[in-house]
């Protein structure tokens, strides 16, 4: 009976983490993938300890190898990546001052101050999530638009560059084709001065027979 009863124990112990497994995984998923700290489940500020052991736990948690889960592949995804964010300072503060600026622009639209209950509220923070979302969409919007004018002008340059190259290939090989008739063109000119041409030469003759 003994045996049977830590049979049961062990199998509602194995369900009750795929079930911990499969509901981070879901949470991983649900949240705003670019919003490296939901994706963690952290707050703004915290130490690059938490951020470290934060990730060590919820990847051995919901690691592919460790669950049958399907999706667990893009939630390890999503970990890693926002790891990575966290990790990386310049990546970090720019995520951080975006979450920022969602705080300023929610309390703005509120009529807010910091010292209104209001901004500790669930409510509040639910709403600030959302906004945080809002700004970093803008701001990839804004970075794309740039990275697409970059390449139009990239573009245009390169256009140029080559247009530049060409006008200089053909002026040299004008150049080129000038010179190789150089020795032609100036023994023509020789024989003209000297009047060496075949109709030149039977028109003097004619004149002098003349005279004679």
């Amino acid at each position: 009976m003994g045996n049977e009863d830590g049979d049961i124990e062990a199998e509602l112990l194995a369900a009750g983490r795929e079930l911990d497994k499969d509901g981070e995984i879901d949470r991983i998923l649900s949240v705003f993938k670019l919003n490296a700290y939901a994706v963690l489940d952290l707050q703004p500020g915290v130490p690059e300890s938490d951020i470290k052991k934060t990730y060590r736990n919820k990847s051995l948690l919901i690691h592919p190898d460790k669950t049958t889960n399907p999706k667990a592949p893009e939630a390890f995804d999503r970990l890693k990546k926002a790891q990575i964010t966290l990790m990386d300072e310049k990546l970090r503060a720019e995520l951080e001052e975006h979450i920022s600026d969602a705080r300023m622009l929610l309390m703005r639209e509120r009529k807010l101050t910091a010292d209104d209950e209001e901004t500790r509220g669930d409510e509040f923070a639910s709403a600030w999530r959302e906004k945080t979302t809002w700004v970093i969409m803008d701001n990839e919007k804004r970075k794309r638009r740039q990275m697409e004018a970059q390449m139009r002008e990239e573009g245009r340059a390169q256009r140029k560059e080559e247009e530049e190259i060409a006008e200089r290939k053909r002026k040299r090989e004008h150049d080129d084709a000038w010179e190789k008739t150089r020795d032609t063109r100036i023994n023509s000119w020789r024989d003209f001065q000297k009047g060496k041409g075949p109709e030149d030469g039977k028109k003097k003759k004619k004149k002098l027979k003349v005279m004679g």
